[in-house]
């Protein structure tokens, strides 16, 4: 009958019937087009459910690899759009150290090493490229020490050169930091100030505007002999890139294809010798902070990572009535390929005895500062320099106008008043001036660090780094200062002994390139603050 009708309906198609018929066909194909799609997506879906397919994005990362606490809630994670697929969000029930241990994983043979997922171990020096290193000059405590250390592991640091000084240099401190696989720690001696004394950068003129003056002056020129020596650790460890950082700074590898700063270094082309990281400043909103890498989260953004109207548009109430957008530096760090002819450019820069450093600057990665974070800093800071407390001497003493400040109000002022200048120009407690600034991205909040290195506190690695360390009865002797079987020299240009003997004459030839190249020294980096309203009005008239 079926058949018939439809001959019928062909037959007769200009009558009243056909277009109904017409009609009806017109309905079905909607529907069926309609339903299609839709049974399609519910049996992905299923398949999805059950486990039946995987999100191509994350083959990068590994399958069993779980978002970090706070993470869904970073900046990283929206900037990415995809952190998903990166980080698959736990649905376990378990304590938050479990969860942590699960995340992070655990050496059982050692504590030496870490692993960040399961079967990657930071043990394994053949698994990481390229190898990264971190150098620094610090007499902080264990506390802040091992948190700062091992996150940077986990990120991809593999080598850790360590100039310590003052708490950083107590056998409590050294015996544990010295059994951590990686880690190099040079002590403050005698025999290490008498081999500075003879590096060549006393002769040469782009650091002489910082010598034979205290406190910052002193430590910068300090910095930068340590990291000339630094160089040539790394070079004879085989490092690919070499970072100088303070324990209160720590990297953010924002912009990578995982959170991971080796991810980031392997993706900057061969033909760049150095990798800018603007830095961003922690702004506090409590003023009994104790374990600032924890409990900050909220970061003022560098001027780089601003549109222009964006930044001056709300520099007053970004500044609040501070001498600088910054408290402290706003120029960055810097990480250099180890190459030849390689050498420092004060604290935040690498420069080359033979060329122009090619350079880039990240628009997403940053240093993350964490400066004056408790109100003890006040203090420490006065301690550690012997300068009078008035306008004239801090000049002579600090680099930065609010470091001078800091300083007045530590050394003269009470307690109760300290507490409320504190308050005043450091801590952030207004919470609607907090939200416009965040919803302008003048301010960001980061979790990620946070994060990680919580879990790595609940999962003991901290604990594990001590113990094992009191349990071992000796400690490396080839990590030991200068008492090494290789002993640590000055470099001249990076890879070039300055010390008498068979290297002389090389020293020599160089010296006489140089000559013949004809240079020009660029004067170091200070730390320096981000541009203010004179800049950008000195910059306006130079175009008008």
């Amino acid at each position: 009958m079926a058949g018939y009708r439809g001959g019928s309906s062909v037959s007769a198609s200009t009558g009243g019937g056909g277009s109904a018929v017409a009609a009806a066909f017109s309905t079905r194909l909607l529907l069926l087009l309609t339903l299609l799609p839709l049974a399609l997506a519910a049996f992905a879906f299923a398949l999805q459910w059950r486990g039946g397919m995987r999100d191509p994005a994350g083959a990068a990362w590994p399958a069993d690899a779980q978002r970090f606490p706070g993470m869904e809630n970073s900046p990283l994670s929206s900037s990415h759009g995809g952190a998903g697929s990166y980080f698959a969000v736990s649905s376990s029930s378990s304590s938050p150290g479990a969860d942590c241990a699960e995340i992070l994983g655990r050496s059982a043979a050692s504590s030496n090493g870490i692993s960040l997922y399961r079967g990657w171990s930071f043990d394994s020096e053949s698994a990481i490229t390229p190898k990264i290193c971190i150098t620094g000059s610090t007499s902080a405590s264990l506390h802040q020490i091992l948190p700062w250390l091992y996150y940077h592991k986990v990120i991809g640091v593999s080598h850790f050169f360590l100039f310590v000084e003052g708490e950083a240099a107590k056998p409590a401190v050294t015996s544990v930091l010295e059994s951590i696989r990686g880690v190099k720690i040079i002590y403050r001696t005698k025999e290490l100030k008498e081999k500075q004394e003879k590096s060549r950068i006393w002769n040469e003129t782009w650091l002489a505007g910082f010598f034979y003056k205290p406190c910052n002056y002193e430590l910068f020129v300090k910095q930068s002999l340590n990291m000339e020596m630094a160089i040539i650790m790394a070079r004879d460890a085989g490092m690919d890139w070499i970072i100088h950082l303070d324990t209160d700074e720590l990297i953010h590898p924002a912009g990578a294809r995982e959170y991971s700063l080796r991810r980031l270094l392997l993706d900057v082309p061969d033909n760049v010798d150095m990798v800018i990281f603007p830095n961003y400043e922690s702004s506090i909103e409590r003023d009994d902070i104790k374990d600032p890498f924890t409990e900050v989260s909220m970061f003022k953004k560098n001027y780089d990572h601003l549109p222009k109207d964006t930044y001056f548009g709300l520099y007053k109430e970004a500044t609040r009535g501070n001498p600088n957008y910054f408290l402290t530096y706003g120029n960055g760090k810097s990480a250099a390929r180890v190459q030849e002819h390689l050498r420092p450019n004060g604290a935040h820069r690498w420069h080359n005895y033979m060329k122009s450093p090619n350079e880039i600057k990240l628009e997403e990665a940053a240093i993350l500062h964490y400066t004056y974070t408790k109100f003890s800093d006040l203090t420490s800071r006065r301690d550690r320099c012997g300068c009078k407390p008035t306008k004239e001497d801090v000049k002579r003493c600090f680099i930065l106008e609010f470091d001078r400040l800091a300083f007045i109000i530590a050394s003269t002022a009470t307690e109760e008043e300290m507490r409320n200048w504190y308050k005043e120009h450091v801590v952030w407690t207004d919470r609607d001036t907090n939200l416009k600034l965040l919803r302008k991205s003048v301010l960001t909040r980061i979790y990620a660090p946070m994060a990680i290195i919580r879990c790595l506190k609940e999962s003991g690695v901290f604990t594990n780094a001590v113990t094992s360390a009191k349990a071992q009865s000796k400690t490396k002797s080839s990590n030991m200062g200068l008492g090494n079987k290789d002993p640590i020299q000055p470099n001249g240009t990076a890879g070039q002994s300055t010390l008498e003997g068979s290297h002389g004459k090389l020293q020599a030839t160089v010296r006489k390139i140089l000559e013949m190249v004809d240079t020009q020294e660029e004067a170091a980096m200070p730390p320096m603050s981000p541009p203010g309203f004179l800049e950008l009005t000195e910059s306006v008239t130079a175009f008008s």
